[in-house]
């Protein structure tokens, strides 16, 4: 792609990728794949979770997700590779590519001549990789630079979404916790201070976060029988 190409990519990049939440992020990555990289027709995101179960997010056809489950079956080709091992996997004749001899022909029964997977980011504990596809052989022979750019950016925008998430998280944590303290305060006929200490204790005790605690409390305390015996005796 020239320099003129790789420009205008970043501009419309720049204006797709709006902050927004986790999920409404992850569907402008995709929908932002299709209308601003060459050749792609289809794209979805492949989640690799800690426990390394798989799982695709986001897809714009269901044709991607129908790949994107073969490839996790048979764990084989571009989506799978980027996943668990490779950053960047590009395979520009998929019919022919020797790495993928199981994978190649579903897809192709599927009219996908040309697939791309792009890494988006590899932490601890999780990784994602962009899924390209495309019905032109040939395709993305050339997708380095616009490759980089499109990941760097799609990763900035997930890492701002994943922090509103936990912000939006921690404030609804707070809330529910303080409509907690307020309800033992007075059921119990508790102090302040010892009503804000009694969910900690309790989430320790039952060994469960405290916001799920939390929310388990409020929702039961509209049933005394069934609070109570989630509470047990506050004092102890």
């Amino acid at each position: 792609m020239s320099d003129e190409g790789l420009m205008a990519a970043a501009a419309r990049l720049s204006r797709r990728l709006t902050p927004g939440d986790l999920d409404h992020t992850l569907e402008q990555i995709t929908r932002a794949a299709v209308d601003c990289l060459p050749d792609v027709q289809q794209a979805s995101i492949t989640f690799t979770h800690a426990d390394g179960r798989l799982e695709s997010v986001a897809p714009t056809h269901a044709v991607s997700t129908r790949l994107d489950d073969a490839q996790y079956e048979l764990r084989e080709g571009p989506c799978y590779e980027a996943a668990v091992d490779q950053v960047h996997v590009t395979a520009p004749d998929l019919a022919r590519d020797p790495r993928f001899p199981r994978y190649r022909g579903l897809a192709a029964n599927e009219g996908v001549r040309a697939q791309a997977a792009l890494r988006l980011f590899d932490r601890a504990h999780s990784r994602a990789a962009l899924n390209l596809y495309s019905s032109t052989a040939g395709a993305f022979e050339d997708l380095a630079s616009v490759g980089d750019l499109f990941a760097h950016q799609s990763a900035v925008a997930i890492d701002y979404a994943r922090e509103i998430d936990n912000l939006q998280q921690a404030l609804q944590t707070r809330a529910a916790i303080g409509r907690a303290v307020g309800v033992v305060m007075e059921r119990y006929g508790m102090s302040e201070e010892r009503a804000f200490a009694f969910p900690t204790r309790l989430s320790q005790h039952r060994n469960l976060k405290l916001r799920d605690l939390v929310a388990e409390f409020l929702k039961t305390v509209q049933s005394p029988r069934t609070s109570a015996s989630l509470v047990g005796n506050p004092e102890s």
